[in-house]
């Protein structure tokens, strides 16, 4: 009997050239970093099952025996705009896959559990550090209303690996319905394997786009189908103030998930020159870049399309992905205005906003929740937590907009509560705040893996306020502006 609830994943079905077999390898000293219960009851899993007898090994990569066997699968990508022929799943081995009750099913994958064929000259490892990152940051996405990939468990161990400094490993297991990316298309396109490109098309549309299969021309319809999701997670990124951090064609899922959390951020005061990336010393991933980047990963992957489709037909396609985003993106922003019809000013009232807000500090995050009780009459002064986030000298493009904004809002005539509420519901109160992590981060290393826990609890339901959580509410401290975070993991 297995440990673990899984069976082959439909991956495996591909032919060969896709994937190898591997085996984790095995850590000494494997603890528990952080359970993940909800999700747990989310897919099925029964009451208890982390504390059963293997699972620990088994998620930590230390299981004696998988079954089914894992495997890591190969890709290409454009990393900082270069072609790189060959990656692959250099530290992530896919375990299998289960099957939750409301139908979807899940593949799983440990993050960090050794080397693989594809890991070139890295040490397949991930440290405690960046698995942390990565278990809260996907939860979060998710609280968010996000998609993204999920964390079901984090295993730590006191083996160490070094990168800039010695640091102690950890094992990821990460979920999602699917695991492939732009870079899967691009490998076997760039090699000229047509019958695996075929191959690999023909599973996508089999198992993850019934639409697309049944639409006149399968191909076209999938690619338009990435570039609409693709377009809705820009726009939900943008939405929140959150920065990818290396949105490398490698690191974008065919199925719009948010996947790989490495140098990621959450703006804290607005900036759309923010760059989360110690490596990005250009800025080509920073937060205002990122919908032109998604654009410019789309051309790349529907590049592979080329053999099997009318070019005019996908250029047609790519050249909408403005218009979509910017469809996704201000339907998004009305409702964190509190706005519930559409208007043709909306989309320079928006941009005439952070244009406003652009270099003066405010916090993101806390400006459009604050504003939730702004009031709409003319003339009415701003709420006092509002002020309080807003430079002492004076703002005219933002006063003149809150005027423009006020009239706005007298158009739709909603009562003040309802608005408040319903910008409450689109506007978080709490964010994964990188100061927040690096003080869990901090006191995990030291042993202490509460506060992982509590950010994962108040992350979970994030336009809730809680009272516990006020703390988690408060902006920045000035020293966090300093944080900027290294690819390194």
């Amino acid at each position: 009997m297995n440990t673990l609830p899984l069976r082959e994943s439909a991956f495996a079905a591909l032919p060969e050239g896709f994937y190898a077999r591997v085996r984790p390898e095995p850590l000494g000293g494997v603890h528990w970093v952080a359970q993940n219960h909800d999700l747990a009851a989310e897919i099925g899993l029964p009451e208890g099952f982390f504390d059963r007898s293997g699972v620990l090994a088994a998620l930590g990569g230390s299981a004696a025996d998988y079954r089914p066997q894992p495997l890591a699968s190969v890709y290409g990508g454009h990393q900082f705009g270069v072609y790189v022929p060959q990656l692959g799943d250099g530290r992530a081995v896919l375990l299998g896959a289960s099957d939750a009750p409301d139908g979807r099913v899940w593949e799983w994958q440990l993050k960090g559990a050794g080397k693989t064929p594809f890991s070139r000259f890295a040490d397949g490892r991930a440290v405690l550090r960046s698995s942390i990152r990565e278990y809260l940051a996907s939860e979060a996405v998710h609280g968010l209303g996000i998609p993204t990939t999920r964390a079901l468990a984090l295993v730590g161990s006191p083996d160490a690996v070094y990168r800039e400094r010695q640091e102690t490993v950890a094992v990821l297991t990460r979920l999602a319905p699917c695991f492939i990316r732009f870079g899967h298309l691009e490998y076997f396109a760039r090699r000229g394997r047509e019958a695996q490109l075929r191959a690999l098309l023909d599973f996508l549309l089999a198992h993850y786009f019934p639409a697309a299969a049944a639409a006149p021309q399968p191909d076209s319809a999938l690619f338009d189908a990435m570039v609409q999701n693709s377009a809705e997670l820009a726009a939900a990124w943008q939405s929140v103030g959150f920065c990818h951090g290396v949105l490398n064609t490698d690191n974008l899922s065919v199925l719009g998930l948010t996947i790989d959390y490495g140098p990621f951020g959450f703006l804290d005061a607005y900036d759309k020159h923010h760059v989360p990336n110690r490596s990005d010393r250009e800025g080509r991933y920073a937060y205002g870049a990122q919908p032109y980047i998604v654009q410019w990963n789309l051309s790349r992957a529907g590049a592979a399309f080329l053999p099997f489709c009318a070019a005019d037909d996908l250029r047609a396609v790519l050249e909408d992905f403005p218009r979509r985003f910017q469809t996704a993106y201000e339907a998004r922003m009305r409702a964190k205005l509190g706005l519930r019809t559409a208007d043709a000013g909306d989309g320079q009232l928006i941009e005439d906003l952070f244009a406003a807000l652009q270099g003066r500090g405010v916090d993101f995050t806390l400006f459009f929740r604050r504003l939730s009780v702004l009031d709409s009459r003319h003339g009415a002064p701003l709420p006092p937590d509002l002020a309080a986030l807003l430079p002492t000298e004076p703002l005219p493009r933002l006063d003149n907009w809150f005027g423009r904004y006020r009239r706005r809002l007298r158009m739709e005539g909603v009562p003040q509560a309802e608005k408040t509420a319903q910008m409450n519901r689109a506007n978080p109160l709490y964010i994964l705040r990188n100061y927040l992590l690096e003080q869990a981060i901090a006191q995990a290393q030291n042993g202490d893996f509460g506060e992982i826990g509590r950010l994962h609890r108040c992350l979970s339901a994030p336009f809730e306020e809680r009272a516990g959580f006020a703390d988690l509410a408060a902006p920045a401290p000035a020293w966090a502006a300093g944080i900027c975070i290294t690819c390194s993991s």
